[in-house]
Parts: C-alpha cells; sequence; structure tokens
C-alpha cells in the first residue's frame, strides 16, 4: 500500500524543495539606524511618563494635605500598585510585544492576530486574580507590611477601591503591549499622557472633595485612576478592533491554543517574578523601615516615588527596544539584536543617572513639593543622598530587562532580581539584630542598586540569544542534504 501510494505522487513533485518563508518586508524598525529609531520609538513614551510623574507629584501632594498618615498609607500601598502596573505593563505587556513582534519579524500576520486576542484573554485572567487576591487578603498584607491603626485604614482604604478594578489595568496594558509589538508608540503613549491627567483631576476631585463633590479620601484618589484607565481602554479597544492597528486581535471562531498562549506566557510569566521580587524587596524594606516610625517612612516614600519617576525614562528606553529586538529575533538577526540592548542600556544609564545626582546633590528640589514636616523632610534626603546616584543602575538594570524580553530570554534578569532579593533580606535581618540607624537602611538599599545592574548586564552578556536550537540547524542541514541527494 504505502509503495503504491509513493508511486501515485509524479516523480517532478516529490523531488521539488518545499517553499521558502514569505520574508518580512523591511522597515525601520529591522533595517534603520539603531540609536535614531530608538530615540524616534522612545520620545512618546518619556513625554507620556513625564506627565505619569506629574500624576506622582500631584497625587503624593494632595494625599499630604489628608495628613501625615495618609501620606505614610500610600507608602505602604504604593508596592502594591506599583506590582500591578508593572507586572501588566513591563513584564506580562512586555511578554505580549515581543511574542507579537517576533512574529511579525518572521513575516507571520496570521499568528500575530491570533496572538493579540490571547493578551487579551490573559489580562482578563490575571486583573481578575490580582482583585479576588486583594479583597480578600489586602487589609491582612498591609499589616503585615507594618500598617497600624489610621495608616493601615487609610491604605485599607485605597486599596480596596483600587484593586476592586484591577481588570481594568491589567486589560489597558494588554492592549498596550499589543500595540506597542507593532511598533505603535504613540497611541499608548499619547493615551498615557491623557490617563495622567484625567487621574490628576479627578483622584484630586474626588479625594480632596472640591466644589459641590463630597470628599472621599483615599479612596476617591484610588477611583479616579480607575476611570482614568477606563477612558484609555474604549480608546484602544476602538483602534484595534477597527482595522487600524497593524494587528488586529481575532475573536471569531478563536480556538485557545496551548501554543500561542505560551509564546506569550514563556516570557511574561517568568518576566513577571522580576517585579515580584523587586516589589518584594520594597515591602522587606518597608516593613524593616515602619519599625523606625512614620517620619522615616513617609521620608521613604517620597524618595522612592522619585525613583519610580525616573525609572520610568528607563522603561521608556527599554519598551521601545522589545518591538526592535523582538523583530531582529524573528528574522534571525542577533548582532543587530545585541547592538540595540547595548545601545538602549547606555542611553538609560546616562539618562536616569544624570538627573539623578541633581536631585541627589539638592534633594530640596523633590522633597520640598511634598512636605513641610522636617522630621520627614530629614529622613527623605538623607535617603537621597544615599541612594539617588545608584538609580543609573537600577535604569540599566530595567534596560537590560526589556532587551531580554525582546529576545525571549528572562532568566538572567529574573536570577539578578532574586540576588538583589536576598541581599536586601540578609542584610537589613543583620542591620535589625544590631540596632541599625535608617542611614545605614539606605545604604544597603543604595548597594542593592548598584549590585543589580552589574549582575542584569553580566547575564546579558553570558546569554546566547537567538531562536534556532541545535536540533532545528542538524534538521535543516539533513533536509538540504537530502534534497541534493534527489536531484538528477
Amino acid at each position: 500500500m504505502s509503495e503504491i501510494g509513493v508511486a501515485e505522487i509524479p516523480v517532478d513533485e516529490r523531488e521539488q524543495p518545499l517553499p521558502p518563508p514569505v520574508a518580512p518586508a523591511k522597515s525601520v524598525l529591522t533595517d534603520g539606524p539603531i540609536l535614531r529609531t530608538l530615540l524616534s520609538l522612545a520620545w512618546p513614551n518619556v513625554i507620556a511618563l513625564s506627565a505619569g510623574t506629574c500624576v506622582v507629584i500631584a497625587e503624593t501632594s494632595y494625599i499630604g494635605l489628608l495628613g501625615v498618615e495618609a501620606l505614610a498609607a500610600m507608602a505602604l500601598v504604593f508596592p502594591l500598585v506599583i506590582l500591578t502596573m508593572t507586572m501588566s505593563g513591563g513584564a506580562m505587556g512586555g511578554g505580549v510585544a515581543s511574542a507579537i513582534a517576533r512574529a511579525l519579524g518572521a513575516g507571520d500576520q496570521v499568528r500575530a492576530a491570533t496572538l493579540a486576542s490571547h493578551a487579551l484573554l490573559i489580562g482578563l485572567c490575571f486583573g481578575l486574580a490580582f482583585m479576588i487576591g486583594m479583597l480578600l487578603f489586602g487589609p491582612q498584607l498591609l499589616a503585615l507590611l507594618g500598617g497600624r491603626g489610621q495608616v493601615l485604614a487609610h491604605a485599607a482604604a485605597y486599596a480596596q477601591v483600587f484593586f476592586g478594578g484591577a481588570v481594568l489595568p491589567w486589560l489597558m496594558n494588554s492592549m498596550a503591549g499589543v500595540l506597542r509589538g507593532t511598533g505603535n508608540m504613540k497611541l499608548p503613549s499619547m493615551l498615557i499622557l491623557n490617563s495622567a491627567l484625567l487621574q490628576v483631576i479627578l483622584g484630586g476631585t474626588l479625594g480632596l472633595g472640591l466644589g459641590p463633590v463630597p470628599q472621599f479620601g483615599m479612596r476617591g484618589v484610588a477611583a479616579g485612576a480607575l476611570i482614568a484607565y477606563l477612558v484609555s481602554i474604549s480608546v484602544m479597544g476602538w483602534y484595534l478592533f477597527s482595522g487600524r492597528a497593524r494587528v488586529v486581535p481575532k475573536l471569531r471562531g478563536l480556538r485557545i491554543s496551548r501554543a500561542v498562549l505560551g509564546d506569550i506566557l514563556k516570557v511574561g510569566v517568568v518576566s513577571c517574578l522580576s517585579p515580584l521580587q523587586g516589589v518584594l524587596s520594597v515591602a522587606i524594606f518597608t516593613h524593616m523601615l515602619a519599625s523606625l516610625g512614620t517620619a522615616v517612612l513617609a521620608g521613604y516614600g517620597i524618595g522612592a516615588r522619585l525613583e519610580f519617576m525616573l525609572t520610568s525614562i528607563a522603561f521608556s528606553f527599554g519598551i521601545a527596544s522589545v518591538p526592535m529586538i523582538g523583530m531582529a529575533i524573528g528574522a534571525e538577526r542577533v548582532a543587530r539584536a545585541r547592538r540595540i540592548a547595548w545601545v538602549a542600556g547606555l542611553t538609560s544609564f546616562i539618562s536616569v543617572g544624570a538627573l539623578a545626582t541633581v536631585i541627589a546633590i539638592k534633594p530640596s528640589l523633590w522633597v520640598d513639593i511634598f512636605t513641610h514636616d522636617e522630621e520627614v523632610r530629614i529622613a527623605s534626603g538623607q535617603y537621597l543622598r544615599t541612594a539617588a546616584p545608584m538609580y543609573a543602575f537600577i535604569g540599566l538594570a530595567l534596560s537590560m530587562y526589556f532587551s531580554s524580553q525582546g529576545a525571549a530570554r528572562m532568566t538572567g534578569p529574573v536570577v539578578a532580581q532574586t540576588v538583589r532579593l536576598v541581599f536586601i533580606a540578609s542584610g537589613g535581618w543583620w542591620l535589625s539584630m544590631h540596632a541599625a540607624t535608617a542611614q545605614n537602611f539606605f545604604t544597603l538599599a543604595a548597594s542593592s542598586m548598584m549590585l543589580l545592574g552589574v549582575l542584569s548586564c553580566a547575564s546579558v552578556i553570558m546569554t546566547r540569544w537567538g531562536s534556532k536550537s541545535a536540533a532545528v540547524v542538524i534538521s535543516s542541514a539533513l533536509s538540504g542534504y537530502g534534497r541534493l541527494r534527489r536531484r538528477p
């Protein structure tokens, strides 16, 4: 039977080689000058995230009007909010962008569309998980972090509203990841800018009770953020499903594919470990500082917000590098992908370091925006003079993290973050056992930043990039050899 089946196939058809895959069209992302292309993709993010800085400043300012307890409460809940935003935007959103960029780099438009629909499903599921987890265990977690009395009450009020709508930031960042994977940085950035303006207006109005609106306190600040996210989701959803995007999510007749989910999750889930460990580091640090008093905790919270603001610059360059590196890897141009990574890393290091050094020299430029409480100003200034010069290494580490996402090689940056977590936990425990001062803890934080940057950089140097495994190379070689033998 098998011999008859083979004989029925014409000899010419059996001997013809398989058609080559369709080569992706050249674009500025895959063939343009690296630094110029990186800057052109990053500048919309820089502007939008600078608006996010306005939210940080405005939010902390009007929370400060609610009292020192409310300011300390924001420092307490801030790591959990940042965990949500970094996991949904930088980690899983970066995994989405990486998978779509690699599909487009390989010229597979259909796969890119299927990846987009699976990305929205992932965002929905993770958002629900965050919502349920925080509503059930949020107050206990905040108490574990050191929250007591009115500080805990304010923090729990904020968390109840914000995490009650946790699906919204996850869906928003999933949609942004789809667009960024295609190289579209402008629309997500424009919406972040609009969202920031809305968040300032709505959060301030609802939190402080401006005009005829009653004062909702911390709950109002959280509600303002969620309303702003909902507006962004509406606009991005319309843009994606109207056919204006390079990739349109496929929903009709969609079948959930383990392989497609795996392409996103193999980067996204591993990527989520890094911000999780980062927030654990901050949480451990926050818990240790809580024992030193409300003023020290509030002062550290002000300094930590500067770190968030400045690393958003590194985020701008890092997330811009993801589609560039992903498309280069998809097109099997590993050398170009590595050059992009080093250009992005150096740019992030210099940009973040320069601004942080200015604040380290004159902390009052930042601290005076938020408080005039003398004890808080002293603590915050002490932290910034010690830790701010090391923010450059956080910027470098973040850039290496995103570069590794683009290459779908996330183990190294996660291991680097693990080492930092162990360093802070063990170092903090030792300091706690020896009646250390706030300055000792601040020095520990600064040292951990430098350690993270160096290890993240080393991980990229030591990790092999490229999608072809040895088995694929051998299989291709044997296939080619077989075709040569069949030729007359």
